[in-house]
């Protein structure tokens, strides 16, 4: 099986983004599962940094997941532009159904929507949201099956 270049230059680029702004993604060692125009897919291995005393990940390690995930998406779309747009998540949500006892593999499916609300940010300059639905999962465990459910406001602006 041959390596997928392109993924491992988004994990690169994560990565070496994350590092000097927010160490707390580098850390946690985030791997770029799949990537295109209309879903995300980010893994975060369950080591001794992302668990909790009980074994399973942390909280706050599904939290990174959750936004490394939503903002993978919409940073993709804003490379793109010639405008610089300013990204900030205004609000979290998050529902654990199960304990997450594996690698947790974060989800986003609303590609085309953060792909309208980049534009309307650069076209109109005005701040902009859109609530983000990831699904964490832990395929080697339960396959679709969630783990946990986030709900993150993107909030954009051109700056």
């Amino acid at each position: 099986m041959s390596p997928n270049w392109s993924l491992m230059r988004e994990t690169l680029l994560l990565r070496a983004y994350a590092l000097p702004r927010i160490p707390m993604i580098t850390l946690l060692s985030p791997t770029v599962v799949a990537l295109d125009d209309q879903h995300a897919v980010v893994r975060i291995p369950l080591t001794w940094r992302s668990k909790n005393h009980l074994g399973s990940m942390y909280f706050g390690a599904l939290s990174v997941g959750a936004d490394c995930t939503g903002g993978l998406l919409a940073m993709q779309e804003m490379r793109r532009r010639p405008e610089k747009i300013a990204l900030v998540f205004k609000d979290f949500h998050a529902n654990f159904l199960k304990r997450a006892d594996g690698d947790v593999h974060f989800t986003c499916r609303q590609g085309p929507e953060i792909r309208e609300l980049v534009q309307r940010a650069a076209d109109t300059g005005e701040r902009v949201e859109l609530p983000m639905d990831i699904v964490a999962t832990v395929p080697g465990k339960y396959g679709d099956e969630p783990v946990a459910k986030f709900v993150l406001t993107l909030s954009l602006k051109r700056r």
